[in-house]
């Protein structure tokens, strides 16, 4: 089994409930959910599109997927998540937008979010004790020939290229596409997914992902609220959600590229 711990908006936001649709999966349950109709892409079109980040569900990656190291387990794990996550406060990301992502479409920051950056960065370091060492394969599929020096450094110290000065907030959309099919995918998505951009992101809680087996599709496993518990609602604490079908109303600026993703 593998873990990682991502940023994905709860199951209520309708980001997560049309992200959810775009992707044909919850990341909560695990389940197929029926592709939405946008513009003049078929369903084919979607579901080939998606196929690799559908694995993964809508999430913005902060901890690459890691094996537990020898000396600890999963409640160790879950404890130090919850300590950690009381002692940091909720963020908020004025504006996302649609952008490309290298050969990508994905969501991003409008402008850089410091803040993400440097609470990944506390991720990547409180949580690297928890981390088994990366196997010469595992070193091999990240392909370390086409690494800067930064990144390969990164990837023998922290097990991942894309972290510290190399990490990029993003959560994507697409797998990687041709030209063609960038220009054809960008219409329909700004329609699907612009109009619930309008509202801020808030970065309120980190959640814990599992993969029960190798190239399994992950999901959540918990969600930690960011955050003192005295200070949070009533009821709001870590917790494993519980799944409700989306009900998604489809509807419906470029940046620089951003490092390869994982």
């Amino acid at each position: 089994m593998r873990y990682a711990i991502c940023f994905t908006p709860p199951m209520s936001d309708p980001l997560s409930a049309v992200a959810a649709s775009w992707l044909g999966r919850s990341v909560y349950s695990g389940e197929a959910v029926e592709f939405p109709s946008v513009g003049a892409l078929s369903v084919s079109e979607i579901a080939f599109h998606t196929a690799v980040p559908r694995r993964f569900g809508f999430h913005a990656m902060i901890m690459a997927p890691f094996r537990l190291a020898p000396e600890t387990d999963e409640g160790q794990l879950l404890k130090a998540l919850m300590h950690f996550t009381t002692a940091e406060t909720p963020l908020t990301v004025e504006r996302m937008e649609l952008a490309r992502i290298s050969q990508c479409w994905g969501l991003v920051p409008h402008v850089p979010f410091h803040a993400m950056h440097l609470l990944a960065a506390r991720v990547i370091e409180a949580f690297d004790r928890f981390r088994a060492p990366l196997s010469e394969e595992e070193i091999e599929r990240t392909d370390p020939d086409r690494l800067t020096a930064p990144q390969f450094s990164n990837l023998h110290r922290w097990g991942d290229p894309f972290v510290m000065d190399e990490y990029r907030f993003h959560l994507k959309l697409t797998g990687l596409l041709s030209a063609a099919a960038e220009r054809r995918l960008e219409t329909p998505l700004r329609e699907l997914f612009e109009p619930r951009l309008a509202e801020p992101l808030v970065v309120d809680s980190l959640a814990l992902f599992v993969e029960q087996d190798a190239r399994a599709p992950m999901r959540v496993h918990s969600q930690h609220p960011l955050g003192k518990i005295s200070a949070r609602p009533r009821g709001d604490r870590a917790r494993r959600p519980t799944e409700r079908r989306p009900k998604v109303d489809p509807l419906p600026r470029t940046v620089a590229p951003l490092p390869t993703p994982r």
